[in-house]
């Protein structure tokens, strides 16, 4: 954890920043670090403890960020297929569709492209190097449970697998995120999202029995 907030603290996350965007965090050294915002190793981890806790404090804000823009568009979806009792109306349906991944990349990740560029590019070595396989996975575990419930509803749900459901997510995941892997400028992120929009929400529609 970071241990104080002074001047040089700041200077550190700069350095740090500027040290990982360049290396990587496994070929990121902490000597390098020091060098470049001019303090010792010794007055280096008098701020962090650890090369990992610098890592931690540059990515965990944006991470904390997706987690709750994530929660609470989820909620938004359970509440409303819970409220539901019969097949959706065009009303109830736009409450359960209330957001997509692509709001969530238009909104969230592509203004913040520098944030979310040192997890997905930057992270090999650390703890969160699988980042876009655990966002997956995670996904996964949120629409498992709403496929099922709108079903129920009546619903014409399409029978797929876990697994094909699995490389569905994935390949759909990892087309919203290649403009942060290809470091596009917000202007040029927008606009391909344009056309992930136009390619996939119609087959997740479908999907989902909303065609």
């Amino acid at each position: 954890m970071p241990r104080d907030k002074t001047f040089s603290h700041e200077k550190i996350i700069r350095a740090a920043t500027e040290e990982f965007a360049e290396y990587g965090y496994d070929k990121a050294s902490m000597r390098r670090i020091g060098k470049r915002c001019g303090l010792t190793a010794a007055a280096l981890y008098r701020h962090f403890d650890s090369k990992e806790a610098m890592y931690d404090a540059l990515v965990s804000p944006a991470l904390e960020d997706l987690k709750e823009w994530v929660s609470e568009h989820v909620s938004k979806s359970e509440e409303a297929i819970r409220a539901c009792t019969e097949i959706p109306d065009s009303r109830e349906t736009e409450l359960i569709w209330n957001s997509t991944e692509i709001d969530m990349m238009r909104d969230l990740i592509y203004p913040r492209m520098e944030e979310y560029a040192m997890l997905v590019n930057k992270s090999y070595g650390s703890r969160y190097e699988n980042f876009l396989n655990d966002f997956v996975e995670d996904q996964m575990k949120r629409m498992i449970p709403q496929l099922k419930e709108l079903k129920k509803l009546g619903l014409d749900v399409k029978d797929i697998s876990e697994e094909e459901l699995h490389i569905v997510t994935t390949a759909y995941c990892t087309a919203l995120f290649e403009p942060v892997v290809r470091n596009y400028s917000l202007e040029e992120a927008v606009s391909y999202l344009d056309t992930v929009e136009a390619f996939f929400m119609p087959g997740w529609k479908n999907l989902l029995g909303f065609a």
